[in-house]
């Protein structure tokens, strides 16, 4: 499959359950978009993808099946984790993040987030096998998940075995709509400043697969260090978003151009002011 792909789960539990607020909800990502969700109210794992429609009845039932006992999982956690910030009672949440991803040349990652009324609260480093606190009151749950080193090596073989082979085929049954290519549509925007310093923006937008590379050049010479950049997001319908500014000399606008890449576009895209 071209290029880079991922396969992200993101869980929630809160303390005090109400009205549209589930105790437990757990959504699946690939690629960003979201094809498998359960909550603790409806008590199903449900499709969120029209390509997840055709996998059968047994998938669904297992899929419930886990989510019921993260739901557990979880919530023996969260009341756990409250206990260590003298917090008992009240709204409070957990989030576990957990996934992997495979780029285009063939190499993988993977990454283990626990979060806490979300703020970062441990994570898993996957090459020492162990447990990093994200703050003092964090240390505690640290301890507590190292005293049973098996749950370290549960997830470990789980992100680089079944969640890269899941990955795969969810991407097979994706099919075009998970490995289709949509090239962006890049604007150049021109930003004056209350000090009447001049940015030139480059928005790109609108494309698939998420890979994509923005360079502002002047002239011959690329800016890299003169560069600001933002982290590409999902635009919301199944699509990206980013853009990359510079800041330039006032009547230079002209000067500089964005060049851009991308496996949608079958030569580098320059576009200027």
């Amino acid at each position: 499959f071209a290029g880079t792909h991922s396969l992200h789960y993101h869980y929630l539990a809160v303390s005090e359950p109400g009205p549209g607020l589930p105790q437990f909800l757990a959504v699946g990502y690939v690629d960003d978009q979201p094809f498998i969700h359960y909550d603790s109210c409806v008590d199903r794992a449900k499709p969120q993808a029209p390509w997840m429609a055709t996998v059968d009845a047994q998938y669904w039932e297992t899929e419930t099946q886990k989510q019921r006992t993260w739901a557990k999982v979880q919530q023996v956690e969260t009341w756990t984790v409250m206990g260590y910030h003298n917090r008992s009672s009240g709204m409070h949440s957990t989030q576990r993040m957990f996934g992997c991803e495979i780029r285009e040349d063939g190499r993988t990652s993977s990454f283990w987030q626990f979060g806490f009324d979300g703020q970062d609260h441990v994570s898993l480093d996957l090459e020492t096998l162990s447990w990093v606190s994200a703050k003092p009151a964090a240390v505690r749950t640290k301890r507590w998940w190292e005293t049973e080193r098996c749950y370290a090596e549960y997830d470990k073989a789980y992100l680089e075995g079944l969640c890269l082979i899941s990955l795969h085929r969810y991407l097979e049954l994706g099919g075009w709509s998970l490995t289709r290519k949509e090239p962006p549509t890049v604007q150049v925007t021109r930003h004056t400043a209350q000090d009447g310093g001049i940015t030139l923006k480059c928005w790109a937008r609108g494309f698939y697969p998420r890979d994509i590379s923005l360079s502002w050049w002047l002239g011959e010479e690329e800016l890299v260090l003169e560069t600001e950049y933002v982290e590409t997001r999902p635009s919301g319908d199944g699509t990206y978003q980013t853009w990359a500014a510079v800041r330039v000399p006032a009547r230079k606008e002209d000067w500089y151009t964005c060049h851009v890449q991308h496996s949608g576009l079958n030569h580098t895209l320059t576009v200027a002011w």
